[in-house]
């Protein structure tokens, strides 16, 4: 099955490269997230339909107005805009992919966050999707290449953009020092990270815990075309950890506001 993961591969492919300073990948997992989960839950697709919830996406998080929620689906306000109360589905996204040394920041992140949804709404479902990174060296782009032609955005565009992700590996050598090296247990130490986020079961809101935490192993490296790659060396289902998210979400839901 196709998932909101292989779309956001695409946007990567689509746009030459993967930039970790941009929502675009987050943007894109949660718009298909949500579209798929509507299609999939009847008591959240009568919701919307209704105009009982709406869906924001990058809202500020409670407590933290540079933080974002992703994707924030809830009751809205008398104005219509979104209610931290009110929330009924937060979503949030992270990738460690160019530096695994920085996994400790993006779980940093999903704690905090956590802990500001649940305490604005206990019972709001609040899931964190990661994109988990296999590559042993990637060639940092927005940092690093990108940097070098500042003010000369044209060269860039017609020079360098076409070559990135297209198997060119004289890349490698043309943009030695923008390389960002992974060791080859980098990303199962993140995945053993990231298991470590509190999760709960299904009736038990009143835990701190996210509902449903998935992490998606992805070969990108801005050299070679990007990939979600099945099987992995990881092991992880993508698909069945996908379509098991999506019941699980819709079970919830029906349950915390459908009975």
């Amino acid at each position: 099955m196709s998932t909101p993961f292989d779309k956001a591969i695409d946007t990567i492919s689509s746009a030459r490269y993967h930039n970790h300073r941009l929502e675009t990948h987050s943007d894109t997992v949660s718009s298909g997230l949500f579209a798929d989960l509507v299609q999939l839950c009847e008591p959240l697709r009568s919701d919307v339909e209704r105009g009982a919830v709406k869906v924001w996406m990058n809202v500020s998080a409670p407590g933290d107005r540079r933080r974002k929620v992703d994707l924030f689906v809830g009751e809205p306000d008398s104005d219509g805009h979104p209610d931290i109360h009110k929330v009924r589905i937060a979503l949030e996204n992270k990738s460690v992919i160019t530096a695994h040394r920085n996994r400790t920041n993006r779980f940093d992140d999903l704690q905090k966050i956590l802990a500001a949804i649940h305490a604005a709404r206990p019972e709001a479902l609040l899931i964190a999707t990661v994109l988990v990174g296999l590559a042993e060296r990637v060639l940092n782009i927005p940092d690093q290449v990108h940097r070098l032609y500042r003010g000369r955005e044209k060269y860039f565009q017609k020079k360098v953009l076409p070559r990135l992700s297209s198997g060119d590996e004289n890349l490698w050598k043309s943009f030695s020092s923008a390389v960002s090296r992974n060791s080859s247990t980098d990303a199962l130490r993140t995945v053993e990270l990231f298991r470590e986020l509190p999760t709960r079961k299904a009736g038990h809101t009143h835990v701190e815990g996210y509902d449903y935490v998935l992490l998606v192993p992805v070969l990108i490296d801005n050299v070679n075309p990007p990939s979600l790659p099945r099987p992995n060396p990881l092991g992880i289902d993508v698909d069945f950890e996908y379509r098991q998210m999506l019941e699980q979400m819709c079970a919830a839901y029906r349950a915390r506001w459908h009975m």
